[in-house]
């Protein structure tokens, strides 16, 4: 395995490779179709380089491992502002998250309905392309937005576009406190009209989710608020009174109980170590009850107020093919290798975006070295 040590060393493995080339950060979230060639890791490439908490930026080099980033925020009193999900339980995998692989994969939790998702908080890249070019783009304050949107473009592109060396993101101060208010036993449909009740209120709602299977087997709807103290005590006691007319609201404060809850949706522990294939759903809130009836019997989680859509279906099934009237996207997250060539991983694209993404990759890896078929539309896969 090619492991550079810095950025030079990352660009000159780049520029020598006379064949594919297999880009991974920590290998905690094996999603994509199967590639072939020379396996490339960045976590080599390790350290913080800047954090200025008066200026809420942080810079680190692309391999660092991600609770390096957050343990350094915490004792700042800050934190990354999208809650990025761990995805080993859930994948089965092991090694250490990096923030590099945060950012190639776009990941964003519960939270990205309040504060954005990772690349909305990403305000610089370095990376090699395939040529083994260092290029640059944004900057390490949150006011240099000159040039092409390179930052942007860089987010889940898992690796396609260049090789990531260095990270900026502005960050946010942690928070006080949080409630979460709970109704079991809601429907698909009730549970997304208590979770727009919520978000459309001016309570300031930073996690709203679903769960088919609760922790005791019954669907559970849970919203949840943060913030200073006395303000989400009465955030929290409003919110109570406006949701009361869609079940029984009871509100859970303890700290550890709330951390682990919101965990548990981030990480979609309910569905690891069980058998079957996992899709990830991106739709409309609204189409979420149709989603859920059209895929039946798959098990469901609902975030972001219902508009990401997590399933547990049989092995082999192909859960894309039930969208149909269903605006969105569906990815094949956890298959066998077998499934993942034949359903293929990522969403088909519209003919004019898969001509311009195509477009993208010829520019900044003429070679057509770096991850290549990783994101391949099914057809493409097939051939």
């Amino acid at each position: 395995m090619l492991t550079p040590r810095d950025e030079a060393d990352l660009a000159e493995a780049v520029s020598a490779a006379d064949g594919p080339l297999r880009i991974s950060g920590g290998g905690t979230r094996p999603i994509g179709n199967p590639t072939a060639g020379a396996a490339l890791s960045t976590t080599g490439l390790r350290g913080i380089e800047l954090y200025d908490p008066g200026a809420l930026t942080i810079v680190a080099r692309a391999g660092t491992p991600l609770t390096e980033i957050e343990d350094a925020l915490a004792a700042e009193g800050q934190r990354l502002p999208f809650e990025p999900m761990d995805h080993r339980k859930l994948m089965g995998s092991e090694g250490e998250p990096t923030i590099g692989g945060v950012v190639a994969a776009n990941v964003s939790g519960p939270r990205r309905i309040q504060a954005g998702a990772c690349r909305d908080s990403l305000i610089g890249v370095r990376f090699v392309d395939g040529t083994g070019t260092v290029i640059k783009n944004g900057g390490r304050v949150m006011k240099n937005v000159t040039g092409y949107d390179l930052v942007k473009l860089l987010a889940g592109s898992y690796g396609t576009l260049g090789v990531l060396s260095e990270v900026a993101f502005k960050v946010l101060p942690a928070t006080e406190s949080r409630a979460v208010l709970l109704i079991e036993g809601l429907d698909t449909g009730r549970a997304i009209e208590t979770l727009s009740a919520g978000l459309t209120s001016p309570f300031e709602v930073t996690g709203a989710a679903h769960a088919m299977k609760g922790l005791d087997g019954a669907p559970m709807t849970m919203i949840r608020i943060e913030g200073f103290a006395a303000s989400v005590a009465y955030r929290a006691g409003r919110l109570k009174d406006l949701l009361e007319g869609f079940g029984d609201v009871t509100i859970e404060t303890d700290p550890e109980k709330t951390l682990a809850g919101w965990a548990w949706v981030r990480d979609v522990e309910t569905f690891a170590g069980r058998s079957g294939d996992v899709w990830r759903f991106s739709i409309r809130p609204s189409d979420a009850p149709r989603l859920v009836e059209a895929i039946a019997p798959a098990e469901c989680l609902l975030d972001w107020g219902g508009g990401l859509v997590w399933a547990l279906a049989e092995e082999g099934s192909d859960l894309r093919a039930k969208m149909s009237g269903i605006a969105g996207h569906a990815t094949l997250i956890r298959a066998s290798e077998e499934t993942k060539q034949r359903l293929g991983v990522f969403h088909p694209e519209p003919a004019p975006l898969a001509a311009l993404a195509d477009g993208l990759r010829a520019s900044y890896d003429p070679k057509g070295i770096l991850n290549r078929g990783l994101m391949a539309a099914p057809a493409a896969v097939a051939a």
